[in-house]
């Protein structure tokens, strides 16, 4: 065994590099569940000793211990939204809003579009993608077939919606909570940077599928009456559960606003409500309704990645970056958007950019906070909203797309593609004019 040690201690780098690039193949390839290979990715770097298994050494402790590569402010931040989500939802309020909204449209399918859209950004702004779509999706169905409207371009317009509102914030989107995690943002740092540029592009998407769908959402003047009259008085089924968690996410969301005040991190905040809400629930009902899969997904990824920083691979990609830009901040953060944009809607943004934020961290050191700080907008805005390019591009892109094929609506690939590539291609050159004027003028 001392001589395989040997072997991978002088190729540490080709050898975790390798390890990460088959992770990340296997994952495009959706053949195995993408949880099983980052926790077998990351046995195997922890077994061939890329990264320790020991806390201490003789010398005190040990930075390569596999357990500091963990971001458990991610981990808990994660976890305790979940929480929060789950409870919340469990007393209708999330579907009495969105009745409520459709029921202001007066049955009118273009202003149902729009409004089902921007209801989902402010969603995902909030909640993460993949509960926001799992709301709205019924209320769609039962929209569209009260209408007797074709779902799907509904459907399509939710998707780029939540990826879009879910790049505003910090809790928008995993990418964004790995990003505030690495480069130290608040809440209000992201709302701050980010909100102007994604109501831009919700703006200008929403322009653009109008003018789209705008031939296949039409119905009768009956249908649209119907709408009116839908009965949300049995919508919401627990007032007192819904006073106290409406109460507590509130509370919660104050509290990632007034961060720079309280100096009260958000994964801690985020635990206190979580926490708060559960002394009311059955908590082993309750951890079921975590995705867990996802949380575990990201603990084997951070060891993955952690071993590739440890043998010093994520240096070698920031010095690699720094040569082939020349040392220029504008063309190395206008690479990181373009190629995070693309990249993204191909492979999952989560591995994508878990493994880009220790590269701008190492960037930091070595450039400093200032040269760095529109690269991580960068990094944030072509991650998320790269998202769209593909029906595989986000995790909320998938949902939709196999619930929609249960109601008999398929979405397919290449006809999502269309309309992805463009709507891209609109915010990631919105995004390049904003971080311009923002950062470069």
């Amino acid at each position: 065994m001392e001589h395989f040690y040997e072997i991978v201690q002088n190729y540490n780098i080709a050898i975790s590099a390798a390890i990460l690039i088959l992770a990340y193949i296997f994952i495009a390839l959706e053949k195995i569940p993408k949880v099983t290979i980052a926790l077998l990715g990351a046995a195997v770097v922890v077994f061939s000793g890329l990264v320790s298994q020991d806390k201490v050494l003789d010398e005190g402790l040990n930075a390569h211990y596999f357990i500091n590569f963990i971001d458990f402010n991610v981990i808990f931040l994660l976890v305790s939204m979940m929480i929060i989500v789950n409870i919340t939802t469990r007393c209708g309020v999330f579907n009495w809003l969105a009745i409520e909204l459709l029921k202001l449209t007066k049955g009118r399918p273009l202003l149902v579009l729009i409004v089902l859209a921007f209801f989902t950004a402010i969603l995902s702004a909030f909640l993460d993608n993949v509960t926001t779509v799992i709301l709205i999706m019924p209320i769609t169905f039962v929209v569209a077939k009260q209408l007797d409207i074709n779902s799907v371009p509904l459907l399509i317009t939710e998707i780029f919606a939540s990826n879009i509102g879910g790049t505003a914030t910090l809790i928008g989107d995993p990418p964004n909570i790995i990003i505030g995690s690495a480069a130290n943002f608040t809440f209000m740092n992201f709302l701050s940077e980010l909100t102007i540029i994604c109501f831009i592009i919700m703006c200008c998407v929403i322009a653009f599928l109008y003018l789209c769908f705008k031939k296949d959402l039409v119905t009768s003047e009956e249908k649209m009456e119907s709408i009116k009259e839908i009965d949300n008085s049995n919508t919401i089924t627990d007032y007192a559960l819904l006073k106290r968690s409406v109460t507590v996410l509130a509370l919660v969301i104050l509290g990632f606003v007034t961060h720079d005040i309280t100096h009260i991190a958000t994964c801690i905040v985020a635990f206190i409500g979580a926490s708060v809400l559960l002394l009311f629930e059955n908590p082993q009902d309750t951890f079921k309704e975590v995705e867990w899969n996802t949380i575990f997904f990201f603990i084997g990824l951070f060891i993955i990645i952690g071993a590739f920083e440890a043998a010093g691979g994520i240096q070698l990609m920031a010095d690699w970056l720094l040569k082939v830009t020349a040392g220029s901040q504008k063309i190395a953060s206008f690479v990181i958007l373009w190629a995070s944009g693309v990249l993204s809607g191909i492979i999952d943004n989560i591995p994508y950019t878990a493994t880009m934020a220790p590269m701008i961290s190492a960037m930091e050191v070595e450039k400093g906070r200032e040269f760095v700080l529109p690269m991580w907008w960068c990094l944030s805005l072509g991650a998320c909203l790269g998202g769209n390019l593909t029906i595989i591009g986000a995790a909320a892109n998938v949902i939709v797309s196999e619930n929609s094929a249960k109601h008999g609506h398929v979405i397919k690939f290449l006809e999502f593609m269309k309309y992805g590539v463009v709507v891209v291609f609109i915010s990631l050159g919105l995004s390049s004019v904003y971080i311009w004027v923002r950062h470069f003028m």
